[in-house]
């Protein structure tokens, strides 16, 4: 198995902690990922990871698709990965309809057919085996709309063609786990119980299917964000892990379109999901993190004293084993948790 941290995106101030982000690389860990909402972007802070690092990988946890063109996200990531001896992971997701049509001002359209087609632009392009030509829902190159000028021609990249950078999808919903599976080389499922990957199978089998070439899950790596919080306070250690909970079942979507909500419906919760929504929603959000089910918590993060942690990570080990979690994204910045970890996963 293998582990990579997780930064998440800033505040008002950025702030990278690139002591931690060294750590990790020298006690062996694979990855560490950077994100963006409405605030700082995601690809500046892995550049500057990236120009101060020598081994460890940096992944984009993740880039919106809809705030930047299938071409512009590959001259990104081909660039970062001339400049870091292949360092660098496109990781991608179709962010939400409040995000995508209310701050980057564009139609939140079809997701899954989005994920689809940019992958597939991304990797015509990378491939650099001629001119990109592409007729689909969401993009066409060159543009044919009503406000093009037509003058568009079909172009080939200048950089190197480079057909080994990986790709990563944000997918919860059963579709997008088929397209992840089907486009990807991993997935991002938010959280995950690792004993119920059979949430997963079906969607996951079809879009190996869809694939072809034998594609299966010994191709494919499925990351799931871990909190970590060490504490002998059990109590204390669920209250610092409900509210990242909270927020994405209760406060990530509207009523009747939050994926999360939905997510955790399936994880057997729905009836919780339901009265945190309704917490968040009318502006209670200490009342919703308190709603978060304890067990779920358990099911999907990492939390108490030393002893109980090295206790529940036998689940995970299982899965592991089993490849179905290939890399464990843990939210943790303490140097003694990330070596404590280091020691008994890696």
């Amino acid at each position: 198995m293998k582990l990579g941290i997780l930064l998440g995106y800033s505040g008002k101030q950025i702030r990278i902690p690139m002591d931690t982000v060294k750590l990790a690389e020298s006690m062996g860990y694979d990855s560490v990922w950077t994100a963006e909402a409405y605030g700082s972007d995601a690809v500046t802070p892995a550049t500057w990871i990236l120009s101060q690092t020598d081994k460890i990988r940096v992944g984009t946890a993740i880039m919106q698709m809809p705030a930047r063109t299938p071409a512009m996200c590959a001259m990104t990531s081909m660039t970062l990965a001339q400049l870091s001896n292949n360092r660098f992971i496109v990781g991608l997701g179709a962010s939400g309809p409040q995000v995508v049509e209310g701050w980057h001002g564009v139609p939140y359209g079809k997701p899954i057919t989005r994920t689809r087609e940019y992958i597939k632009i991304m990797r015509a392009i990378m491939a650099r085996k001629g001119p990109v030509e592409f007729d689909g829902v969401e993009y066409q190159l060159p543009n044919k709309s009503e406000a093009a000028t037509g003058l568009g021609k079909p172009l080939k990249s200048i950089l190197d063609g480079n057909e080994d950078i990986p790709f990563y999808t944000a997918s919860i919903t059963p579709a997008g786990l088929s397209c992840a599976a089907e486009v990807a080389d991993g997935v991002f499922p938010v959280w995950m119980d690792p004993d119920k990957y059979s949430l997963f199978e079906a969607d996951l089998e079809k879009g190996f299917a869809k694939a072809g070439n034998g594609k299966s899950l010994k191709d494919f790596d499925i990351a799931p964000f871990v909190s970590v919080v060490m504490n002998d306070d059990l109590e204390a250690a669920y209250a610092a892990a409900a509210p990242m909970l909270a927020l994405y079942i209760g406060g990530m979507g509207a009523k009747g379109k939050n994926f999360y909500n939905d997510y955790a419906t399936r994880l057997g919760y729905g009836d919780a999901a339901e009265n945190i929504q309704e917490l968040y929603l009318t502006g209670k959000k200490a009342e919703a993190e308190a709603a978060v089910p304890r067990e779920l918590i358990d099911e999907v993060a990492l939390v108490g004293s030393e002893g109980r942690i090295r206790e529940r990570l036998d689940r995970w080990k299982t899965a592991g084993a089993a490849g179905h979690v290939g890399s464990m994204l843990l939210g943790v910045n303490d140097p003694k948790v990330m070596e404590f970890l280091a020691n008994e996963l890696l």
